[in-house]
């Protein structure tokens, strides 16, 4: 048999549920973690009714807290919960932060081989029904052997150490860079960049009873450096990382269609980007939160692209400091426009293994708008030290016509 031929694998169409805030009081305290899943999926075959749902040959669903409801390989339940066909096969999948993100990629490497024509990927975190590290009983020797240190464990003392690693990324600026994106956040709102791609959730609460989640429930609009100047830092005495300039706990669910693309014009689903490389990168756990340099960097290195090829930046804001020490590494203003233009999970909040997908909804929305921009990127930094960058390309790029 000849070797096969790589299919350009195309990003149909993403979307979301709101992001609540984890815990008895947020808006999903009632809801279960997999009914969440499920309602992106029926709204992902309900914004396609041309995408037969027999034709889909895979749903992976990342869960990073593989217990309870997020347990018993979700993406299969998840897939009959939301009706598909039970010839639709599914599995879950865990990365930590980049759950969704390992989601897509693995499914668009399948795609691009020719084992799939399409699939559904995406993820979720019911971070108040299951705290990250939930149940786990991590080898003794991790830790015995010295294989990493303690602070390896805990994110918001891993972003601790990349401050001591990068002094000059100092909490004035983080608390800065944190302000604006949630400025930009609630611009976007507002001029109607976000929300089109949020599926309103019915909720149920022991006290407030049932309701309609419709908006994410973290932003704070009108954030100002001032107010996040004064606020606790619960890693370390004295630190720099504060609940102001990292995101918080969160609930939510993400999805995308991802097809061949002959298979996408064939039926006529829209192309929303087209799927370049992607590369993962380990680092020390310590400083799992500078991963996306090396994991962007590998990419680079692979297609031949570099930073200057790049016109849109979305950037998990896990921690601000993550972010600033991947743009001083690259040479980008902190306020670059190109970065994060809608804001970032500061504001909106980052339910471990579903943001990937929203990065890359964000990024396919924002292609649309701008046929001048060629080459777009997700990153993020990933808990145990890693980093994972995918490249996407522009389907509108007017160099294309």
């Amino acid at each position: 048999m000849s070797a096969r031929a790589v299919r350009n694998v195309a990003f149909v169409e993403g979307v979301r549920t709101p992001f609540g805030k984890a815990g008895d009081k947020g808006i999903y305290a009632g809801t279960r973690a997999d009914d969440l899943v499920v309602k992106v999926i029926r709204e992902l075959l309900r914004r396609h009714p041309e995408l037969p749902p027999e034709r889909v040959d895979e749903v992976a669903v990342a869960a990073t807290t593989q217990t309870g409801d997020q347990g018993l390989t979700i993406g299969r339940t998840a897939a009959l919960l939301a009706g598909l066909p039970k010839s639709v096969p599914g599995f879950a999948i865990d990365r930590m932060c980049a759950g969704a993100m390992t989601a897509v990629t693995t499914t668009a490497s399948g795609i691009g081989f020719g084992a799939y024509d399409i699939a559904i990927a995406g993820g979720v975190e019911h971070m108040g029904r299951h705290p990250m590290g939930e149940g786990v009983d991590p080898n003794p020797r991790i830790i015995a052997d010295k294989l990493v240190d303690p602070t390896a464990l805990v994110m918001g003392q891993t972003a601790e150490n990349v401050h001591d690693r990068f002094p000059e990324i100092t909490k004035q600026r983080t608390d800065a860079y944190a302000a604006r994106s949630q400025e930009r956040y609630a611009d976007a709102v507002k001029s109607g960049k976000i929300g089109p791609e949020l599926v309103p959730v019915a909720t149920r609460h022991a006290e407030l009873g049932w309701g309609l989640a419709t908006d994410d429930e973290p932003p704070r609009p009108g954030t100002t450096v001032e107010q996040l100047a004064g606020l606790k830092t619960p890693f370390r005495p004295h630190g720099r990382v504060t609940a102001g300039n990292a995101a918080g706990l969160n609930d939510g669910a993400t999805g995308a269609i991802l097809a061949a693309e002959d298979v996408a014009t064939e039926l006529g689903l829209p192309v929303g980007m087209r799927l370049v490389s992607y590369s993962f990168a380990g680092v020390e756990p310590e400083v799992m939160g500078i991963g996306p340099v090396p994991a962007t960097e590998k990419v680079f290195a692979r297609t031949g692209l570099s930073i200057d090829d790049i016109g849109l930046f979305e950037i998990n804001e896990a921690f601000a400091v993550q972010v600033l020490a991947f743009l001083d590494h690259f040479g980008i203003s902190e306020d670059d426009p190109r970065v994060n233009q809608w804001g970032g999970a500061i504001a909106c909040g980052h339910p471990l293994a579903s943001s990937g997908v929203r990065l890359m909804t964000q990024l396919s929305r924002q292609f649309a708008e701008r046929p001048d921009v060629r080459y777009g990127l997700t990153t993020m930094c990933i808990g145990i030290g890693m980093g994972g960058t995918v490249i996407w390309e522009n389907p509108a790029w007017e160099g294309n016509k």
